[in-house]
């Protein structure tokens, strides 16, 4: 048998390369570095559109995550891009605005699925030809081709498993949130099935704060009196952290009963900060639209084709069901995302 390096030698000799070097490759870098594209600057049309349509349009957290992300990556890619919907959470006013949208005929739909309800609108983009991306809750009984977003479950059950530890495992807890939202309810079991496997756990109550701070801070405060021993309160939607961190500063129980919540955006990270709320678990928004988006542009231009025409084949050539993880935010990293 020849030794490796022998032979490594003797190989190099007869194909003429230097001792053990690859033979070269393509390159592709250019001074400013590799630059990945799908597609050349001719095959973008400049007037291709693509629309998000969501609800509650100017809520700071989608106008700072979502509609940055896709605004970007409409300038990055060279195409024209639009957000539609009303001011207010009102899903029946985003159900209109997808229909309007459709007669339009955008090159892609990305929607947030706010609701099951809009599903019958998302069945009618796809059937009008028009590639659907479904964002941040998915609607499954719809025929959307692919959806980008958190599972909620897990949400839920991060919040259960840090509230036990915040408590060591004993205490009275609540909850608040969106009642009726799929996506909630999906985090509400998810932290109950943490807490019922801790007895010294006690589950005091389930309350509706309809996304509203004012709401979330009384809701708070009557849990206070009514339990002035509270050890700790759960949050699901954007309003809630901020609200329940209020009551529980008013109260004069800061840090002493244990806040955990969703999302971060600058109010939320500043109280962690001031240790008023313990843990964020933070969605990655930026990455809902902007692969949305992509998977829009992708099947539009069809960057990947499985076969001779996937249309009439009924395949969707992009992942179907993308989970884009959490972001466990506490005060000992907080200062990364305050300094973003």
């Amino acid at each position: 048998m020849i030794p490796k390096v022998v032979y490594c030698f003797l190989l190099a000799g007869f194909l003429g390369l230097n001792a053990c070097e690859l033979p070269p490759r393509e390159k592709t870098a250019t001074s400013e570095g590799t630059v990945l594209t799908t597609a050349t600057s001719d095959e973008v049309n400049p007037d291709e559109e693509y629309v998000m349509v969501t609800t509650a349009i100017s809520m700071p957290m989608y106008v700072n995550h979502d509609q940055s992300a896709f605004k970007r990556w409409g300038q990055k890619m060279g195409v024209k891009t639009s957000i539609l919907g009303p001011s207010e959470w009102d899903v029946p006013a985003q159900i209109e605005t997808i229909e309007q949208v459709i007669a339009t005929r955008p090159a892609g739909l990305l929607i947030n699925g706010t609701d099951p309800g809009i599903a019958l609108a998302i069945n009618q983009a796809v059937a009008a030809g028009i590639p659907t991306v479904v964002y941040d809750s998915d609607v499954p009984n719809s025929n959307r081709h692919a959806f980008l977003g958190t599972d909620w479950y897990q949400i839920g059950r991060m919040q259960g498993e840090e509230m036990v530890r915040l408590t060591n495992g004993k205490g009275k807890v609540a909850y608040m949130g969106i009642l009726g939202l799929t996506n909630m309810e999906a985090g509400f079991q998810g932290l109950l099935d943490v807490l019922k496997k801790y007895p010294k756990m006690q589950v005091v109550g389930k309350y509706d704060d309809k996304a509203n701070v004012e709401l979330a801070a009384k809701i708070t405060s009557d849990v206070l009196a009514a339990h002035p021993d509270l050890a700790g309160i759960c949050g699901f939607d954007s309003n809630s952290g901020p609200g329940m961190a209020l009551a529980v500063k008013e109260a004069g129980k800061a840090g002493k009963v244990k806040i955990t919540t969703v999302d971060w955006e600058p109010e939320h990270l500043q109280l962690v900060k001031e240790g008023v709320i313990q843990m964020l678990a933070g969605q990655k928004r930026e990455l809902f639209t902007w692969y949305g988006a992509q998977f829009l542009f992708d099947m539009v231009h069809r960057t990947n084709r499985l076969s001779a025409n996937d249309a009439a084949s009924n395949i969707t050539n992009v992942p179907t069901t993308i989970n884009t993880g959490l972001l466990r935010i506490t005060r000992e990293n907080v200062d990364q995302f305050l300094k973003k």
